[in-house]
């Protein structure tokens, strides 16, 4: 009786294993796999953008994108507005595999690979739609790929907010802005397109840049429109020169063990959710610019243009530095001047 006993347990202990065996085999990074052998995804992405950002616009069509080209097997689940802390935070998340998917700012990247600084050549893209057919280019995934090696997979780019200039007190020409304190992005590019231009670039984190102009510690700010619609700047700088300088792209990279693990047909369903969702994002961003102006105008701040031939001689200088500190920021910019 007992050695039967014995039997059957043994019997129910291997079979128990194999169950297991089964379910583990089938989980592995990034995913578990159905019955017809396809994997289903579970996704994390995270950005540093507020909700009723474009980037979360983005964000949910590359989420809506995926989970219909997958017929349903990959979902993700978004953390916008910086939940998950800074973009240096996202950055390591996405090395170690915390988060799957995350949008970081060119501005960031160019502290990674000065390669990202291309991007920042003053008045180099006309349109959104320029800077978005641009971003197809070989020199543009050439820029991409100076990530790869870092546990990065940089994939898509796409294009929120050129920058304008705010400012406390009118001003009319780059010579007016001598000496004046403004806010600017810490990218190195950045700042030194303002040191070019004689202002002082202040490095203040975005939640404390309204305090600051209300104060008067800053002269003024690069901005974009739609940071100045939602944080409210035009309460604090009353004029707004729309010089669109600079393009804002932001990148969309992947964690690159869980993507190189994804078979071929998924990697496929990833790539194409992303390019549906820059065109997408870019594309509707472009569509608001006249309704952010007439929205700040209503506010009462006054904006207008600034010849941009008066910024000759500081973007030709600007060109002069950086074609020579990367080989693809001199084909970038030779190739879209």
């Amino acid at each position: 009786m007992k050695k039967t006993k014995g039997v059957y347990i043994l019997a129910l202990f291997m079979a128990l294993m194999l169950v297991l065996g089964a379910c583990s085999s089938g989980e592995e990074a990034g995913g578990k796999q159905k019955e017809d052998g396809a994997k289903e995804y579970n996704f994390k992405l995270a950005h540093i953008a507020p909700q009723n950002h474009i980037w979360n616009d983005a964000a949910k069509k590359f989420a809506e994108e995926l989970e219909e080209r997958s017929d349903g097997r990959m979902t993700t689940k978004l953390y916008p507005g910086g939940q998950l802390g800074s973009e240096a935070d996202m950055v390591q998340q996405l090395k170690n595999g915390t988060i799957d998917f995350a949008f970081i700012t060119n501005a960031h990247l160019t502290s990674m690979s000065d390669a990202f600084s291309a991007w920042f050549a003053p008045f180099l893209f006309d349109s959104y739609e320029d800077a978005l057919e641009a971003s197809g280019s070989d020199v543009s995934k050439d820029i991409l790929a100076t990530l790869d090696g870092t546990g990065l997979n940089a994939m898509n780019y796409f294009f929120s907010g050129n920058r304008v200039m705010l400012f406390r007190e009118k001003v009319e020409t780059p010579e007016d802005m001598e000496g004046l304190s403004l806010r600017v992005t810490p990218s190195p590019a950045l700042q030194d397109w303002y040191r070019y231009l004689g202002a002082n670039p202040e490095s203040i984190s975005l939640p404390e840049v309204y305090q600051a102009a209300q104060t008067g510690v800053i002269d003024g700010m690069d901005m974009d429109l739609d940071a100045a619609i939602t944080s409210n700047f035009n309460e604090v700088t009353g004029y707004g020169a729309l010089t669109n300088h600079m393009v804002w792209p932001s990148v969309m990279i992947s964690n690159n063990e869980m993507f190189e693990n994804m078979p071929e047909k998924d990697q496929k369903i990833v790539k194409e959710a992303m390019e549906a969702a820059s065109e997408y994002a870019t594309l509707k961003r472009s569509s608001q610019e006249e309704e952010f102006i007439k929205t700040l105008e209503d506010r009462g701040m006054e904006l207008y243009q600034m010849d941009e031939s008066l910024f000759t001689p500081y973007t030709e200088k600007f060109d002069e530095k950086y074609k020579s500190k990367d080989p693809l920021i001199k084909k970038f910019i030779e190739k879209f001047r």
